[in-house]
């Protein structure tokens, strides 16, 4: 009886283990709703869902870019500074119209990732230094573009932000059209493919004939690019750009989203409906800490406290 107690404990370590990985964020998240549910006044009101969709939507875009990276072995560390960015290069142009000043931001965003998948692919830096120099210098060059804040008086930005359909804002809308975009891109498509093969082995999937390079600057490219909606969203919803702040830390929200939701550090898998499970679970968790009085600091160290989780269910998972 000893012999076989000790067999099976084992097996149901790590039929745990197994399940935390596969649906431990959902579970997460269904404790805090229901713990909020409990202890939180008016947390089940029509309003604070609709406040905490709409803080959580640029993250989870964020979220999706940095996910396709690290599918691919790789990390974005420049995402939060792609943001300030484009809020700087939005008040600028903003006076030529809401659409040519979308455009100049998708061109200095595009620029960035440019850069950084140039380094990783062609010069073979990794992707942690490659990233983190374009992390200080697209803060330094937002800071220079726009020192300080400005406020933004543009009803066509104005609507972007606060704008509803059927009473769904504009933000979730967003965020949910590209999830969905980015989870069929990762599911049915080429590229989708020959990203995950990139990430589980770029040696094999350079002798398999892939055009890694290329698939690694899109892929950077298309980080940059979602950063600066997620920058542009949240100067609409501010209705004020600034750089000094805007984007702080969001690099770090945004790997634990990806980690947390179920997608290995070491590449050739992504989850994307585990990404955005893990956004709206640090978004909950942040709310709950801060509707019941307690200071920033204790939100640091729950987020810590989760991701030291993650990585633990994480353990054995890897690649492929």
């Amino acid at each position: 009886m000893a012999e076989a107690t000790l067999r099976t404990a084992p097996l149901d370590k790590t039929r745990v283990l197994t399940w935390l990985q596969a649906y431990g964020v959902y579970a997460g998240v269904a404790a805090l709703l229901i713990v909020n549910t409990v202890i939180t006044p008016h947390f089940l009101s029509t309003e604070n869902f609709r406040t905490q969709a709409v803080q959580v939507a640029p993250v989870i875009i964020v979220a999706l870019g940095m996910a396709l990276v690290i599918g691919t072995e790789g990390v974005d560390l420049s995402v939060g500074a792609v943001m300030a960015l484009a809020a700087s290069v939005t008040a600028l142009y903003l006076g030529y119209g809401l659409l040519p000043a979308l455009l100049v931001v998708a061109l200095f965003a595009a620029g960035v990732g440019l850069a950084n998948g140039a380094l990783v692919a062609f010069i073979g830096v990794q992707p942690i230094v490659a990233t983190l120099a374009l992390m200080v210098g697209g803060r330094g060059l937002a800071l220079v573009l726009l020192p300080q804040l400005e406020d933004l008086r543009n009803p066509a930005l104005a609507s972007l932000g606060s704008g509803d359909v059927l009473g769904i804002p504009y933000l979730i809308l967003i965020a949910a059209a590209l999830a969905l975009l980015v989870a069929f891109v990762v599911r049915r498509t080429t590229f989708g493919r020959q990203l995950l093969a990139i990430g589980d082995s770029r040696p094999a999937a350079q002798l398999a004939g892939l055009p890694v390079r290329r698939v690694l600057i899109i892929v950077y490219v298309v980080c940059a690019l979602l950063a600066a909606v997620a920058g542009v969203l949240a100067t609409a919803r501010l209705q004020a750009s600034d750089p000094t702040s805007l984007g702080n830390l969001m690099e770090l929200s945004a790997i634990t989203a990806v980690v947390v939701g179920g997608t290995p550090l070491t590449g050739g898998r992504v989850n994307i409906a585990g990404t955005v499970a893990g956004a709206v679970l640090i978004q909950l968790l942040t709310a709950t800490l801060i509707k019941h009085d307690l200071p920033p600091s204790w939100t640091q160290i729950a987020q810590a406290v989760v991701i030291v989780c993650a990585v633990y269910a994480a353990r054995g998972r890897g690649k492929r």
